[in-house]
C-alpha cells in the first residue's frame, strides 16, 4: 500500500494505492456507472456506511433487511 499527503491540516487528502481482484474491481466498476459517480466516491460512500453501521452495533443495535411484500427479516451479521 502506497501513502501520500497534500494541503493543510484540516482538508489534507491523502492518495492510495489499492490492490483489487478482477471481481472487486467489477462491481467498483459497476456501482460507479450505475450510481453516476467516481470509484472514488464509491469508495467513499462505502467507508461512511461502513462507519455508521460499525458505531450501531457497537452500541448492541442489528442489522436489518425486510422483505415489504413478505414481511421477511434477515439480519446482517459483521465480523
Amino acid at each position: 500500500m502506497l501513502c501520500s499527503t497534500t494541503g493543510d491540516e484540516m482538508t489534507a487528502k491523502r492518495t492510495m494505492t489499492l490492490n483489487l481482484t478482477d471481481a472487486e474491481m467489477r462491481v467498483l466498476d459497476e456501482l460507479s456507472v450505475r450510481k453516476d459517480i467516481t470509484k472514488t466516491a464509491v469508495l467513499r460512500q462505502a467507508l461512511r456506511l461502513y462507519q455508521t453501521i460499525d458505531a450501531r452495533v457497537e452500541k448492541g443495535e442489528k442489522l436489518l433487511f425486510e422483505n415489504e411484500a413478505t414481511k421477511e427479516k434477515a439480519e446482517l451479521m459483521l465480523l
